[in-house]
């Protein structure tokens, strides 16, 4: 018995590659079909991988019965139309972020796997950093204390993009790992922004989230900047935590400190006290994050299990950012979700 996964994979840009790297060095996977319309990024793949069938059109290995799953790492735009004709085949569906750009298409794709028993994974990837993972299991465990806010930063000078803004390019990374992390979504989002370089597309946004719990949450993404900064810092009662992804093999900070309350005092003021204790740097198994999410997929593949990241969790970050994106065209007017 074939105990390999049988998967084709969508697109061959700048994400693809990646994609199919991990897929084939995974045992339990076996790459069938690559399909790009673009001849170059299709003869380079067939240069490396001469084992890959290589196809321009996605209706070419849709009727092909041993294939099991499908993986799209295709532009923003292109998503839903090729979800939409994943789904309907009946082969289960790997795609990466955002899962659509409208909320209603994220709806109808999850009805739909949901209609047919298929699986639909969402490329965010953050989700399977073992960094964030363990950042999760403490707040879980209770070490941080109540949780009272998150706030995240993504900037970068460059890659300047020309039709997708920085909050649908960068934003649904950090907005994934606060709902993870948070395991709730917000009720209100307000967001403004400002497009210096190309009209109507925004370099930098700011983004504020409130949650029904009380908790709020603060996400900064920017091309134009001088840093590269990709940090998610989480405050809790008793402490605080700093995730970077951009400090290799101490991506986590966990910090003892906080504000004690101190009972039966006449001065509010007085009875606060500051406590600043120890800087914990976890040690953390190392494992690369779109290893783990390949993995991940390919053992709900095979095992029939619903996905962390999967169509629901996608749908949430679409009307995350759906609503940003209404509230940043209104000047930062407050929508509600």
């Amino acid at each position: 018995m074939d105990k390999k996964v049988h998967l084709a994979v969508v697109g061959a840009g700048s994400w693809g590659p990646n994609l199919i790297r991990n897929f084939y060095n995974l045992k339990s996977c076996q790459i069938d079909y690559l399909v790009d319309s673009d001849e170059k990024a299709r003869k380079k793949i067939s240069s490396q991988y001469p084992q890959i069938e290589i196809k321009s059109q996605l209706s070419e290995i849709l009727d092909d019965p041993k294939l099991q799953a499908v993986a799209i790492a295709t532009s923003a735009p292109s998503h839903y139309d090729l979800a939409l004709q994943v789904l309907s085949s009946g082969k289960d569906l790997y795609v990466e972020k955002p899962l659509t750009l409208k909320s209603y298409q994220a709806e109808k794709l999850n009805k739909l796997a949901s209609d047919k028993n298929l699986i639909i994974m969402v490329g965010h990837l953050l989700m399977y950093h073992p960094g964030v993972i363990y950042l999760k299991q403490i707040i879980e465990k209770g070490e941080l204390g109540d949780i009272y806010y998150i706030y995240t930063t993504r900037v970068n000078l460059g890659k300047v993009r020309d039709q997708e803004n920085a909050l649908w390019s960068f934003a649904p990374h950090d907005l994934s790992i606060i709902l993870y992390l948070l395991d709730e979504t917000p009720t209100e989002v307000v967001s403004t922004g400002a497009a210096f370089l190309n009209p109507g597309v925004e370099d930098v946004v700011f983004t504020s989230l409130k949650f029904k719990s009380g908790k709020t949450a603060h996400v900064h993404v920017s091309w134009l900047d001088p840093h590269k900064i990709r940090k998610t810092t989480v405050v809790g009662s008793k402490k605080m935590a700093v995730f970077d992804d951009a400090a290799p093999g101490e991506n986590l900070r966990i910090y003892d400190k906080g504000v004690d309350y101190q009972p039966g005092m006449a001065d509010y003021q007085g009875s606060l006290t500051l406590r600043i204790g120890d800087i914990y740097i976890p040690k953390i198994p190392a494992g690369e994050p779109l290893k783990n999410e390949c993995l991940h997929f390919l053992d709900c593949v095979q095992n029939r299990k619903n996905p962390k990241s999967d169509g629901i969790n996608g749908l949430n970050v679409v009307k995350i950012l759906q609503a940003a994106t209404q509230s940043l065209r209104d000047h930062g007017k407050p929508i509600n979700i």
